[in-house]
């Protein structure tokens, strides 16, 4: 929370492009020239190797990156259980799963020293972590920078600030994610959180299935949606701290905790391209029609894990952002709508246009599959009569993460004070308007 720790956020640069192959190096020559593996790695650091993927799966979806580091990960002691806190992981078998439409507020102030590792709370999800499929939906919210180390090997995370900027200590470099970006950790990156504020707060994907890509296009063409070269990867930065510190792992659904004589983060050079990343949303290309109806929200697709099945996500990572409007004789808000998908939408600023009062920023909404959706009355009838001439929507930035299987609550979500309780009235008064 200090203002150094901001002016260090400001002034990081990076590297570009997604899945590009990258390569960085904090100090001139740490990087070997030809090959992976030397007999002796230069400047006495140590070779290793970091896969995100099988060894023997395609080149074009094969995640791996080589570090060179003043100590192997090797090198530290055993771990040991430490309690979960509010983090729970697929399966979820403590509830059944609901169909009906359920909204949260936001999560209530932690106590006094909730770094972000403490303040996740997880909502639910899907799957089976362990078999590396599926989804957890989390929040936090953290008013203290992490003193410790986390890595999570159940799966990546993808990191949704609402509130409060975040510096990014990983293996890798460092990351400045502030509220409209959203920060990548691949599976089993060393990281910890450092505020740039005084509390922090929101969102968090944990994808147990196949890594997060940029959809395809189809005939949208070669260019649209995320731009590539708009992701940015951090430079090599290292740690040469010596003395305890704690790291946790997330492992099958558990937390251990293990106390290193050196800090984990000590990569001095690396290259490949299972990397985290930044990603500002505000550079997404909205794609819309210009004639009349509207495309499927998918079209508004950031980021997918694909499944076994051709465009059946494990799940889509997708942005309302500031867009035009101009479908003639079109009811332009979110159609009423089910659908086989389950959907877990959150707001980061301003409003969401399918919904008038209720939902606000850091709170979020669950509609399971084949669960009925869509405007509220009040949008409904104001976007009924609207006048329809070019509208611009541009005082609200939402998402979702949207998933092939139904998402499972935990008993703390299904339970929680700030699950709001009247939410099925916002379609209250949608009356009978049918006439011969």
């Amino acid at each position: 929370m200090s203002g150094d720790a901001r002016k260090t956020a400001e002034g990081l640069s990076y590297l570009t492009g997604f899945g590009n192959e990258h390569a960085s190096e904090a100090v001139p020559g740490a990087l070997p020239e030809g090959r992976n593996a030397p007999q002796r790695a230069p400047l006495g650091l140590y070779a290793e190797q970091l896969s995100g993927s099988a060894f023997t799966e395609p080149r074009a979806h094969n995640r791996r990156s080589w570090l060179y580091r003043i100590r192997p990960s090797a090198a530290h002691p055993a771990f040991t259980r430490t309690a979960n806190g509010s983090i729970r992981t697929a399966p979820f078998t403590e509830t059944v799963p609901d169909p009906n439409r359920l909204r949260w507020n936001p999560l209530p102030a932690p106590a006094a020293g909730t770094d972000f590792l403490a303040g996740l709370w997880t909502l639910g999800g899907n799957g089976d972590a362990s078999q590396r499929t599926g989804m957890a939906v989390h929040l936090y919210h953290a008013n203290a920078s992490m003193e410790r180390v986390f890595s999570d090997a159940d799966g990546e995370l993808l990191i949704v600030p609402e509130r409060g900027g975040l510096l990014l200590h990983t293996e890798f470099g460092r990351l400045h994610v502030e509220p409209a970006h959203v920060a990548l950790v691949p599976r089993g990156v060393r990281f910890r959180v450092e505020l740039l504020d005084e509390s922090a707060r929101g969102y968090v994907c944990e994808n147990y299935g196949a890594p997060f890509k940029l959809p395809d296009l189809g005939p949208i063409g070669a260019n649209g949606l995320a731009n590539a070269r708009d992701f940015r990867a951090p430079v090599a930065a290292y740690e040469e701290t010596e003395g305890p510190v704690e790291v946790v792992n997330k492992f099958c659904g558990n937390l251990w905790t293990a106390t290193y004589d050196h800090s984990p983060l000590d990569v001095v050079a690396w290259h490949g391209n299972h990397v985290p990343y930044v990603y500002d949303l505000r550079r997404f290309n909205v794609i819309g029609t210009i004639s009349y109806d509207h495309p499927d929200p998918s079209i508004f697709t950031v980021l997918t894990s694909p499944s076994d099945t051709p465009g059946l996500a494990g799940v889509d990572f997708v942005v309302f952002a500031p867009r035009w409007l101009v479908g003639e004789d079109t009811f332009r808000p979110p159609y009423f709508h089910r659908n086989v998908m389950s959907e877990y939408m959150g707001l980061i600023e301003g409003a969401y246009d399918a919904k008038a009062e209720g939902f606000v920023p850091g709170g979020g909404s669950l509609h399971n599959m084949m669960s009925a959706h869509g405007p509220d009355r009040e949008t409904f009838d104001k976007a009924s009569t609207a006048e329809l001439k070019p509208q611009k929507i541009d005082d609200g930035l939402a998402f979702m993460f949207e998933t092939r299987w139904p998402v499972t609550l935990t008993p703390h979500a299904a339970r929680a004070d700030h699950l709001q309780q009247r939410y099925d009235d916002v379609w209250h008064g949608l009356e009978r308007n049918f006439r011969v």
